[in-house]
């Protein structure tokens, strides 16, 4: 990876959906150059992929909370972590340093769907011996985006 990298990844990071010749033009080189450095970066998994961000409130599931997990067991963390991703309103799962051992950002439509998400799918798993939740008022910044650095 080198500069030229970082910047085509600083581009695509504020607009994914930037067609190549805009990068090219902005960077300086050929399409075809561009988009083969896009394509290496794929195939050495610097970049993992492409979502499109939806406006939760369009969808009625705009209630953000973040659900701590205590798990009973170190052994049983990746196993409990692996459950709780596949739950269709989980989108962030992550082991923690503390009290508990893993946070789980979840996005619903209301109070009653969150207690059937803690209740049926997540207190039902073996591993999990407690959960506390919070709920958050409103967001302010929400992103997938990393800082860069500006050169390697």
């Amino acid at each position: 990876m080198d500069t030229t990298d970082l910047e085509i990844l600083k581009i695509l990071q504020k607009k994914a959906r930037i067609p190549n010749v805009e990068v090219a033009r902005t960077i300086g080189m050929a399409p075809s150059a561009i988009l083969e450095r896009i394509k290496k970066l794929e195939a050495r998994g610097v970049i993992q992929g492409y979502e499109v961000r939806l406006n939760p409130e369009m969808f009625h599931c705009d209630m953000t909370s973040f659900i701590h997990v205590q798990v009973s067991a170190p052994c049983r963390v990746r196993e409990t972590g692996k459950q709780l991703s596949v739950i269709e309103q989980v989108q962030e799962v992550h082991y923690l340093a503390g009290e508990d051992t893993l946070m789980v950002k979840v996005k619903t439509a209301d109070n009653k769907e969150l207690a059937q998400i803690i209740q049926e799918k997540i207190a039902a798993l073996e591993a999990v011996v407690n959960t506390r939740t919070t709920i958050a008022l409103s967001t302010f910044k929400e992103s997938a985006k990393i800082r860069l650095p500006d050169q390697i």
